[in-house]
């Protein structure tokens, strides 16, 4: 198994250039062609012009964000060709939500970023990140909006309950875990849930995994409540020493809103590796 066609999420973010760079190197691994997506926040046009003065404001930020835009495309091709990356620029006119998912369905892999409530421009569209994840049908890796990450995927760290969406993730992780140094699969343990009993042992998954990976060993975790356990595998990722975290995204879309399990909130909301996320 192996990634060969990635698409990257960018936008006009300061972390845009090093989240193509992460992109980069994760096609130059598997040998993947890489497919830059440009999508930005576009406000409705009709919205200013009702307001005295705002139609001229609203015609610069356009031509800035187009200005920026051209930019990043330029970027793009140059990094890609120094990289010698096969690759193809794709800039979004439609919102987000709607272009991302869609393109990410003929991906092998999606990379985005995270949220940063520093940085404006990471506001794509309302809950991107948790709609990506929940629509997109495909994994999404995605890179904090903070830190340098020199590696990925070779001391890999994944979270398994037995669950469907565990057991999604841990599988669209293959790629990774074949070339990985070292994989820890840690066992979310919840003594007190009904399905305990039914939810497939971590021990059985290691077994699987450990037929694509080497070095693989099983961490028991006591669950709390959702958000406890996105913090605590936050911290027992890095007291492993991983770089990247493979965990089931769980939630479901209701009428104008997501609903997002605790852990998969806070991991979105507080990464500090790498995390990809299945649904």
């Amino acid at each position: 198994m192996s990634y060969k066609s990635i698409v990257v999420h960018l936008d006009t973010s300061l972390r845009a250039h090093a989240r193509l760079e992460f992109a980069l190197r994760v096609a130059r691994r598997f040998g993947a062609h890489l497919t830059g997506l440009s999508a930005v926040y576009t406000p409705e046009a009709h919205s200013f012009y009702v307001m005295a003065g705002s139609a001229e404001y609203f015609r610069e930020r356009r031509d800035q964000r187009d200005d920026r835009l051209a930019a990043l495309e330029r970027l793009f091709h140059a990094e890609t060709a120094r990289a010698k990356v096969p690759a193809a620029w794709v800039r979004a006119d439609e919102p987000a939500n709607l272009a991302v998912p869609r393109a990410a369905r003929v991906a092998d892999l999606v990379i985005a970023g995270q949220s940063d409530p520093s940085d404006p421009e990471t506001y794509i569209d309302d809950q991107f990140p948790e709609n990506l994840v929940l629509s997109a049908g495909r994994p999404v890796l995605f890179v904090p909006h903070a830190g340098e990450f020199a590696s990925v995927g070779e001391r890999v760290f994944v979270a398994w309950d037995g669950s469907r969406e565990a057991a999604r993730a841990a599988h669209d992780a293959i790629p990774f875990l074949e070339h990985a140094k070292r994989t820890t699969v840690a066992a979310v343990v919840d003594r007190h849930s009904e399905a305990a009993t039914t939810r497939i042992p971590a021990a059985d998954a290691a077994l699987m995994l450990a037929r694509h990976a080497r070095d693989v060993n099983v961490l028991d975790i006591d669950a709390g409540d959702g958000s406890a356990i996105g913090d605590t595998l936050l911290s027992r990722a890095y007291e492993t020493g991983s770089d990247l975290l493979v965990m089931g995204a769980y939630g479901h879309p209701r009428w104008r809103e997501l609903i997002l399990g605790g852990a998969t909130r806070t991991v979105l909301a507080s990464m500090t590796l790498p995390v990809l996320m299945s649904h």
